[in-house]
């Protein structure tokens, strides 16, 4: 058997099977030893940890870790007009992924709010009959085989239900 010394993500490599972290290159170890574990979890049992009325209006968005300059915070996602809510609870929000993790994890919680609702506009207020600019629907008229033109008008018409 022999080994390979030159390798810049192993230090040697054995013949069979290799667990899942051994496959991993080096700087992707260090982004899940630092932040994915902590944030996957708190993805997984974020209904837990808010409780159910909570659960229903935010989400956590992202998670940075404490180093010399700032703490740990956890960035979490609201609807617009639960802030006050969440700013409530945010104590106890701590306290719990706290415990759940078994040591302190999180220091500060910072709110962003978003709007829930979808905007959808009406031809009345300006909204054009074809999704695709004049330009573009001047490039499509101007296509000469009708198949592909025909298709590029229906592609138009998807990106207008959307």
């Amino acid at each position: 058997m022999q080994y390979k010394k030159y390798t810049k993500q192993r230090t040697n490599s054995i013949q069979g099977l290799r667990s899942f972290k051994d496959t991993l290159p080096k700087n992707i170890k260090k982004v899940i030893n630092r932040k994915g574990h902590i944030y996957s979890e708190t993805l997984n049992n974020w209904k837990y940890i808010v409780g159910e009325n909570l659960f229903k209006v935010c989400y956590p968005k992202s998670f940075k870790n404490s180093n010399k300059f700032s703490e740990s915070t956890l960035m979490v996602m609201v609807k617009r007009g639960h802030e006050v809510d969440l700013e409530y609870s945010k104590k106890e929000i701590i306290d719990r992924m706290n415990n759940f993790f078994g040591y302190l994890v999180v220091k500060k919680i910072k709110f962003t709010s978003f709007d829930d609702e979808k905007k959808n506009l009406s031809k009345e207020d300006g909204y054009q009959k074809n999704v695709t600019n004049n330009k573009y629907q001047k490039k499509v008229n101007d296509v000469k085989n009708e198949k592909i033109k025909k298709s590029l008008i229906e592609l138009t018409k998807v990106f207008k239900l959307k």
